[in-house]
């Protein structure tokens, strides 16, 4: 029977080293939001959207999410891939089953990162060319 678990012990560190890789996944739900909304979105990953848009990005690495809209200024918000622990059941799964092979294929693949803000929600500022002047005394009548 110690023979048997053993061997199921040994199955699972050689199948499951990461564990957080395995609950969490490499990839995580993004959602980009703009107001006013309509906005093109290109990511320096070479993904692209139209917001309001929801995309299932790598954990790994950040990015700079670049936005674009006809009379509004194009505006730049940088995305950080951060340590986030991988949440409790993962790192015990290491602790348990995985260990130093586990810790170390999470924190190589980014299953152990967020990507932060997450939402990402920015507020686009119209361009002057876009936005009517004020009078200016030459212009107003007499």
């Amino acid at each position: 029977m110690r023979l048997h678990s053993l061997s199921v012990a040994a199955i699972a560190a050689v199948l499951l080293p990461g564990c957080a890789t395995v609950t969490r996944g490499t990839s995580q739900k993004f959602a980009i939001e703009s107001s006013p909304p309509k906005a093109a979105v290109a990511l320096s990953t070479g993904q692209t959207c139209v917001t309001p848009c929801r995309l299932k990005l790598k954990r790994k690495h950040g990015f700079t999410a670049t936005f674009t809209k006809t009379g509004y200024e194009t505006y730049r918000a940088e995305v950080k891939s951060r340590f986030s622990g991988g949440g409790a059941a993962a790192t015990a799964g290491n602790v348990l089953i995985g260990g130093l092979i586990g810790a170390a294929v999470d924190g190589s693949s980014g299953a152990l990162n967020n990507l932060t803000p997450n939402p990402l929600k920015v507020e686009l500022v119209a361009s002057a060319a876009s936005t009517p002047a004020a009078p200016t005394p030459a212009d107003r009548p007499e």
